[in-house]
């Protein structure tokens, strides 16, 4: 049985969603701030957590960036903004989702469940497939989602700046439409939001070192989407996170 923690101070919504996971086999802990989450996480093994932006004392987004800082842990986060900015700095953070309030109780298990079988199926890459992508002088490090300048110099990518990338790199030279990169960079297909997607993008360009008004890498194609103007890409791009 899989063990998910529900972190938010509305005790309404904890209570709504312990019951309602426990309908669909998980068994369900609940927080409402960053001690008690702290608190559970040290006295149960958990398997995701879903994590509300506005708490009281350390929001959400600080507690996902020390969560993502030493583990693994799927997370899911909820807020009640809607900006797109907003949904941008969650998963730098290191969310897997993002869901805004209010949402459908069995819509959030869906998500659970996506994300939870997209860690279990990607735990590693087959042993066989080189961990390192090189393209124009780059490192793309995979197992540590890292990149390596042509100077040396390590580059730590946030998931969805990684997912993002490893999109790019299985596609050179061909348009991505915005579409399918905010399907790539978020693992599952969900509501696409323009403004998100260019902010990502903008990102990864500055991991990159592009110039924005004249990017090397990450071409903007009017009305189309983005190419990743690389000819040599030599590495396997079979694996995905």
């Amino acid at each position: 049985m899989q063990h998910i923690l529900v972190v938010d101070d509305d005790a309404d919504i904890t209570q709504l969603l312990a019951q309602y996971l426990s309908r669909f086999g998980f068994t369900a802990h609940t927080a409402r701030d960053a001690d008690s989450m702290r608190m559970v996480l040290a006295a149960q093994p958990v398997d995701l957590v879903v994590l509300d932006v506005m708490l009281p004392g350390t929001d959400g987004l600080a507690l996902a960036r020390e969560l993502r800082s030493r583990s693994r842990i799927p997370i899911i986060m909820l807020t009640a903004r809607g900006d797109p900015y907003d949904r941008v700095i969650g998963l730098e953070m290191g969310a897997d989702d993002y869901m805004s309030k209010p949402f459908e109780p069995r819509e959030l298990v869906a998500r659970i469940q996506t994300v939870l079988r997209r860690i279990t199926s990607g735990q590693a890459p087959p042993p066989e497939e080189s961990e390192v992508v090189h393209f124009d002088g780059w490192q793309l490090h995979r197992m540590a989602r890292h990149l390596i300048t042509p100077e040396g110099v390590v580059t730590p990518l946030s998931n969805a700046e990684f997912r993002l990338l490893c999109t790019f790199l299985s596609m050179p030279r061909r348009i991505c439409s915005r579409d399918q990169l905010m399907e790539d960079a978020r693992g599952r297909s969900m509501e696409v939001f323009e403004r998100s997607i260019d902010l990502l993008v903008s990102r990864l360009r500055q991991k990159l070192g592009d110039d924005p008004r004249e990017p090397r890498f990450i071409k903007t194609v009017r009305g189309a989407g983005y190419l990743f103007n690389v000819r040599n890409v030599q590495g396997r791009m079979g694996w995905q996170p």
